[in-house]
C-alpha cells in the first residue's frame, strides 16, 4: 500500500469520485466498531452494515458461527462496498482479535448495570456486541466484556431490532466523538489503504489495471 499506487489508480476515476472520497474519508473512524454475534435474519446484518457506512464507522464484524454469512448486498445497498466487513467462525476469536487491536469490549444490554448512552467514556477505542434478535448477547460476551451499554427505554418493551438498536447508538456517540478532543480520526496508513480500496472497487477491469501498474513499477 503506498501512495504511488493511489496516484496511478486515481486516474482511471472522475474528479468527482475523488473529490467524493476525500470527503468521506475526512469522517471515517476506527475509533468505534460494531460486532454483530449470530444474526439470524439477513437482512439485519446488511442493515446494521450500512448503518456503520452511513455514521462512519469504517469497520464492522461479523460472527457466523450459528447461521454461516449474513449479509444480502440489495439490503446493503451498496454498502459492504465501503466498509471493512469481517468474518468469524466463533465468539471468542472475534473478542480476541478485537483485543489485540486495543479495543475494549462493550457489551450492549439492558440487563447489567450498564451505563446509559450520554453517560458512556467515548476517550477509549470500542467494539460494541450486538446479539441475536430473541437470545440477545452470548454469556461468552457478557463474561468477558469490559463494559456494558443500554439505551434508555421507558416502554413495556425492553429491547429494540438490533439494526435500530445500532442506528441509536452509533448516531449518538459518533457525533458526541466528532465534537470532543479525541484523535478519531483514521491514521494516515489507515486511510491511504481505505482510499486504495475503494479506488480499486470504482474502477472496471481493475484487474488488467494493477497488472499494467506492476509492469510498469518493474520497469524502474
Amino acid at each position: 500500500m503506498n501512495q504511488e499506487l493511489l496516484t496511478y489508480l486515481e486516474h482511471f476515476i472522475t474528479e468527482e469520485r475523488k473529490e467524493r472520497f476525500l470527503q468521506v474519508i475526512s469522517a471515517r473512524t476506527n475509533h468505534f466498531t460494531v460486532a454483530m454475534e449470530d444474526v439470524f435474519q439477513m437482512h439485519n446484518t446488511s442493515a446494521v452494515v450500512r448503518t456503520c457506512e452511513v455514521f462512519g464507522v469504517q469497520q464492522a464484524h461479523s460472527i457466523e458461527g450459528r447461521f454461516g454469512k449474513r449479509l444480502d448486498a440489495k439490503i446493503a445497498m451498496g454498502a459492504q462496498k465501503w466498509v471493512d466487513v469481517f468474518r468469524y467462525n466463533d465468539t471468542q476469536s472475534c473478542i480476541d482479535a478485537l483485543r489485540a487491536q486495543g479495543y475494549q469490549i462493550v457489551a450492549t444490554t439492558p440487563h447489567k448495570d450498564a451505563y446509559f448512552l450520554n453517560d458512556f467514556d467515548i476517550s477509549k477505542k470500542s467494539a460494541f456486541f450486538f446479539g441475536t434478535e430473541k437470545e440477545g448477547l452470548s454469556e461468552q460476551v457478557l463474561s468477558q466484556a469490559d463494559t456494558y451499554l443500554k439505551i434508555p427505554m421507558v416502554g413495556f418493551t425492553e429491547s429494540l431490532n438490533i439494526s435500530v438498536a445500532v442506528a441509536i447508538v452509533l448516531q449518538q456517540l459518533t457525533d458526541k466523538l466528532r465534537r470532543s478532543q479525541v484523535a478519531w480520526q483514521l491514521t494516515d496508513e489507515e486511510r491511504l489503504s481505505t482510499l486504495i480500496n475503494w479506488t480499486k472497487k470504482s474502477i472496471r477491469n481493475v484487474k488488467d489495471v494493477l497488472k499494467r501498474y506492476e509492469e510498469l513499477t518493474a520497469q524502474k
